[in-house]
């Protein structure tokens, strides 16, 4: 994972964020774990980190529609339930049997479906490192109905890291998939550009059962009918796209996809002109050459990158709209796994500008999140998970 890791305990953390690089080679800078907490606002508005509760290695947050309720999801296997969004946690699912750990997997992330009260969706490794996607049912008390699991989708996988991880709703109803080229270093399968493959893909499904079938494919999907292809994928050439978001302000799909030795990077496209959107890897890795015996074919080109000089593992990101926090106002809010150190730049105009650093460290970011409102967390596999607050 090109890192050099400090202990069993950092080794777990630091592949469970999606990080970067050839699995020999050794990192020089990584930055040491500070200890986060509760920050005073500071001068102008600027945000602060508000402390929700401690967790064990979480990784996302979700909230249902039309509710406070927050439910935090712990790498291990299980989901945190946080009624009205504080208090004691409430354990609301427990799947950690069914759930492989190694290296960067684990349960990586849930989306609650918007249009259907109750109903979940959960990515995860299985127990043969497979990843799989299942649905589940609210229990009437909040919790999760682990009776009610319905699985849609398993995708063989052949290494431990590169599982991509990510579930959302997207703006048109249906469901988001991100999923990583399969592991190792390299793309040794070369399934970003191959169309076949579900790995190294953004995907999209309707995960309504329709015919027989757990899922039904959107008959707009880019690749749908195109024998040899796989009508999921809506989008490809990544290789590691831990996290992404959608901005429905400016009609924007955001990509954080973490690099291979030398960049890092944040793709940007229009909702509109996503489908069917090359990002280039592994023909290109941000914007360099990579693989030279890989074509990538209308290519996008990254909105921002940034090296190795900088940090090893992107976490994206929103773009942050909440009232709450006017000095992020339009901006993208990423940080980095290895360093913790919180940046923004301004999206508008489809380019970035004005990267800065917000002035907040989480050491071990995994992920942000946002709930219905717009506010916007922070998870540390550390053990906290923080909002962002004025």
């Amino acid at each position: 994972m090109r890192m050099r890791f400090v202990g069993a305990v950092l080794l777990v953390a630091l592949v469970a964020a999606g990080c970067g690089g050839d699995d020999d080679a050794e990192d020089e800078g990584q930055a040491p774990a500070t200890e986060a907490g509760t920050t005073e606002a500071k001068p102008g508005g600027k945000p602060r980190l508000r402390k929700v509760g401690d967790f064990e290695q979480p990784v996302f947050v979700a909230q249902p529609p039309g509710n406070e309720d927050l439910y935090v999801v712990e790498r291990v296997g299980r989901v945190q339930l946080l009624r009205g969004g504080e208090g004691e946690p409430v354990e609301a699912l427990d799947i950690s049997e069914d759930v492989s750990t190694d290296s960067e997997q684990g349960l990586l992330s849930i989306a609650f479906d918007p249009a259907a009260d109750g109903l979940l969706y959960a990515y995860y490794t299985d127990s043969g490192g497979d990843q799989r996607v299942v649905e589940y049912r609210l229990a009437d008390d909040g919790t999760i109905d682990s009776g009610s699991r319905r699985e849609l989708l398993r995708m063989e996988d052949f290494a431990a890291n590169h599982n991509g991880g990510l579930l959302q709703f997207g703006p048109d109803g249906l469901l988001y998939i991100g999923t990583g080229d399969g592991g190792l270093a390299g793309d040794p399968e070369r399934n970003g550009q191959n169309l076949g493959s579900l790995l190294g893909k953004l995907l999209r499904i309707d995960p309504e059962a329709s015919d027989g079938e757990p899922y039904s494919i959107p008959p707009d999907n880019p690749f749908a009918g195109r024998e040899g292809d796989r009508p999921e994928v809506f989008a490809y050439g990544l290789r590691n796209p831990w996290r992404f978001s959608f901005d429905e302000e400016s009609d924007s799909l955001y990509i954080a996809d973490v690099g291979q030795d030398s960049q890092e990077e944040v793709d940007r496209v229009a909702i509109g002109e996503a489908a069917g959107a090359n990002f280039g890897w592994s023909a290109l890795e941000g914007t360099e050459r990579f693989n030279e015996d890989q074509e990538a074919p209308g290519a996008i080109a990254p909105i921002f990158t940034y090296s190795r000089d900088r940090g090893c593992s992107i976490t994206g990101g929103y773009v942050i709209r909440s009232p709450e926090l006017p000095s992020l106002q339009g901006r993208y809010l990423y940080g980095d796994f290895c360093t913790g150190e919180l940046r923004s730049f301004a999206a508008d105009g489809g380019g970035a500008r004005d990267d800065r650093p917000v002035g907040l460290q989480v050491p071990q970011l995994s992920s942000f999140a946002e709930d219905n409102e717009g506010n916007v967390y922070a998870t540390s596999l550390d053990g906290p998970v923080f909002q962002l607050a004025s």
